[in-house]
């Protein structure tokens, strides 16, 4: 099967480490579905800093397909990202860079030859979804935007990915509900430690979280995505898809950054870049 994740990058800023990580949810998405067995792909924008070198980097390390990447002279996106005493991430500012881009036909039509393609409302490919959903099935990544958002993209969409870690039940069952009758044919809820609600046809399955001691908690759900995604294009049944993405992203979990390779953050980088001094 072949995957291609489309839009954002990033590199993840951990000032309190002095490191930087390669990252954003497209780019994941594509690492992770590379690892998981698929022939993936990334299509992008990266800048012509050391961030972006670190980027190319990374996909070439992890065998992720760069045919239509373009360099692009600027600073590449970046994120600062603090953890807590748990493991968890939390965004402490960010600037996107050079990596907005609009896909052009030589795009459209190299990714007519993939099974699917994912990207999500950090990639701002909004007003191309339409041109990319006549290419290749999509898989949108909607994280936790409201519905007002979700609604005029869902017909496009054919996986459609929500965050909603507050939400019992119910409350994500009449989400995805919600979200088949606009389109999709399958809807993830993710719920953070509250797990993962997937529901394929309008079935819902409800997914737990598996316990591991927690490291950084950045790209779990991209990690999750990626292995459910592979495990259901390969023909798996949800609640095997679903335990297979779980046990995946639980071992995610257990390491720094959204799929590792650290790299010190270079001193000219705008913004905070070292480990506080005490």
């Amino acid at each position: 099967m072949r995957i291609c994740g489309v839009g954002d990058n990033v590199v993840d800023r951990y000032p309190q480490r002095g490191l930087m990580y390669p990252g954003g949810n497209a780019l994941n998405v594509a690492v992770h579905a590379a690892r998981c067995g698929a022939e993936a792909a990334y299509l992008g924008v990266i800048g012509t800093d050391e961030a972006g070198g670190h980027i190319r980097a990374a996909l070439d390390a992890e065998g992720v397909g760069t045919d239509r990447v373009r360099t692009v002279e600027g600073p590449n996106a970046y994120a600062i990202v603090r953890l807590d005493a748990e493991g968890n991430r939390h965004f402490a500012g960010s600037d996107e860079g050079i990596s907005r881009f609009t896909p052009d036909e030589a795009d459209l039509d190299w990714l007519a030859g993939f099974d699917l393609l994912h990207t999500g409302d950090c990639s701002r490919l909004e007003h191309a979804l339409h041109h990319l959903a006549r290419a290749c099935p999509v898989s949108y990544d909607f994280s936790d935007r409201p519905w007002s958002y979700a609604e005029p993209l869902l017909p496009y969409v054919r996986y459609a990915v929500f965050s909603r870690p507050a939400a019992e039940d119910r409350e994500a069952a009449a989400l995805a509900q919600a979200a088949h009758h606009a389109g999709p044919g399958t809807v993830v809820v993710t719920r953070g430690a509250g797990g993962a609600l997937v529901s394929q046809s309008g079935t819902p399955h409800l997914q737990p979280v598996i316990p591991v001691e927690v490291v950084d908690t950045l790209g779990a759900g991209d990690s999750f995505v990626a292995r459910l995604l592979v495990a259901l294009l390969d023909g798996a049944a949800v609640p095997s898809a679903a335990a297979q993405a779980a046990a995946y992203a639980a071992e995610v979990c257990t390491h720094e950054g959204a799929f590792g390779h650290p790299r010190d953050i270079p001193a000219s980088s705008p913004g905070p870049h070292t480990a506080p001094v005490r």
